[in-house]
């Protein structure tokens, strides 16, 4: 409810949540998981699943048309290293990967794009999304923020 009733008329909470992240000087606050420009990678406050993450371009852009070649290379680049780091840690079965683009489309923030991974497993809609209107996510943002950073960081 946080989420919904911090929305204006845009779909954003007070400007754009994406671009407060980007400029934020703590990284574990906005939790930001990653850095490699033109992108960045930030936990979703508002999962819908634990560790559902977004890989997003430093610029504010709200369309693939505006993206640059090095922008799209990125995305792709880091959401398949954040696949592969998630195998690893939360072993799921599967994931979903995937842009909304517009607010047709289920964009809540459309004017800056981002690339949403989200960890599956076999199970995971249970009753509690469908009777409960809640998601039980096993483990804090901070706790998964902290097992993720940690096993992002290049191997010395």
């Amino acid at each position: 409810m946080r989420y919904i009733d911090g929305m204006d008329e845009e779909g954003a909470a007070g400007g754009c949540f994406l671009c407060e992240a980007r400029d934020s000087g703590d990284d574990r606050q906005a939790l930001v998981l990653l850095r490699r420009p033109p992108v960045f990678a930030v936990l979703n406050r508002f999962p819908y699943n634990n560790g559902h993450t977004l890989i997003v371009p430093e610029a504010h852009k709200g369309e693939m048309d505006a993206l640059t070649d090095e922008e799209m290379l990125a995305l792709m680049a880091v959401a398949r290293d954040v696949l592969a780091v998630f195998r690893r840690l939360f072993r799921p079965d599967g994931f979903n990967v995937g842009l909304n683009v517009g607010r047709a489309a289920g964009a809540g923030l459309p004017g800056h794009l981002h690339l949403h991974v989200v960890p599956r497993w076999s199970g995971d809609t249970n009753f509690m999304p469908v009777l409960g209107e809640t998601k039980v996510i096993p483990q804090s943002l901070e706790e998964t923020y902290d097992r993720i950073v940690e096993a992002l960081k290049p191997d010395d």
